[in-house]
Order: C-alpha cells, then sequence, then structure tokens
C-alpha cells in the first residue's frame, strides 16, 4: 500500500527561508535510507504558497485563478514523501524516523495520508473505464 507523508508549512517555509546544511544532511541521510528499504517512491519539496495559485471551479463550470499566498502556513503543503509499505503502522514507523521538518526545536507536522489505489475503484467503475485506467496506469509506470 502506498502512503503520502506530507510536511506541513510554517511560517519559515512560507516565508521561503531554506534549510540550513545541517537540515539538508539529515533529510538527505533519511531519504538515503528510505531507498535503500526500496519504499520510496517519489518525494519533493515544494515552493511557498506565494509562488503559487489555486483554480476554484464554481458549481456553473466557470474556473477562477486566485494567486497565492494562501492562508494560514500550518494549513499548507511544504513538501511530501510517496512510500509503498506493507501496512499503515509501517508508514507511521517511518514517518517516526524522519528529520523534524523543520529542524530540531522548531514545531512541525507530518500528516500520514493512505493513497487510493485503482482496485478501490472497481465497485464503482465500469470494466471499460477500469481496463482504461489499467492500461495509462502501466503506460506511467513505464515512463518512470
Amino acid at each position: 500500500m502506498r502512503f503520502m507523508m506530507i510536511v506541513k508549512a510554517n511560517q519559515r517555509s512560507e516565508a521561503g527561508d531554506m534549510p540550513d546544511d545541517k537540515m539538508i544532511a539529515a533529510m538527505t541521510k533519511y531519504n538515503e535510507d528510505l531507498a535503500k528499504a526500496g519504499v520510496l517512491l517519489d518525494l519533493l519539496g515544494l515552493q511557498r504558497s506565494a509562488m503559487g495559485a489555486r483554480i476554484k471551479f464554481a458549481r456553473d463550470g466557470k474556473r477562477t485563478v486566485v494567486d497565492g499566498p494562501f492562508g494560514k502556513p500550518e494549513d499548507l503543503i511544504a513538501g511530501y514523501w510517496l512510500i509503498q509499505v506493507k501496512s499503515r503502522d509501517e508508514a507511521i514507523a517511518w514517518a517516526k524516523r524522519a528529520p523534524a521538518p523543520h529542524g530540531e526545536g522548531n514545531a512541525a507536522e507530518i500528516e500520514l495520508r493512505r493513497v487510493f489505489e485503482l482496485e478501490d475503484f472497481a465497485d464503482v467503475a465500469g470494466g471499460e473505464t477500469m481496463e482504461q485506467a489499467r492500461k495509462l496506469e502501466q503506460k506511467l509506470a513505464k515512463k518512470a
């Protein structure tokens, strides 16, 4: 099963403050550990929300673009890891091993969310739709 470990933003990450060398080294070591264990699928840090945009979808079908920044930092995402593990408990164990996302001594939060798998939609999607989705999934896997 796949899980996304979501690093919540804080005032410093939303201000665009970059991590120091010590933090980069700790994160690199952790990322190497995830990779060596064969559980790491993807990881990224995100630019501050002021650099982004949101597209709002209205009931009438209209799309509106809203430029960042967005809301309170603790409600935003600073980065993520995507991991594949055998259980929720294993995902929690990996998340607990992460270096403090905003440096030791600073409050931080990692939110852990299970990712939907294609099979989760088998009861609601028709056979042809599922077959098309499987083909696309396989095509994307080959690119990765």
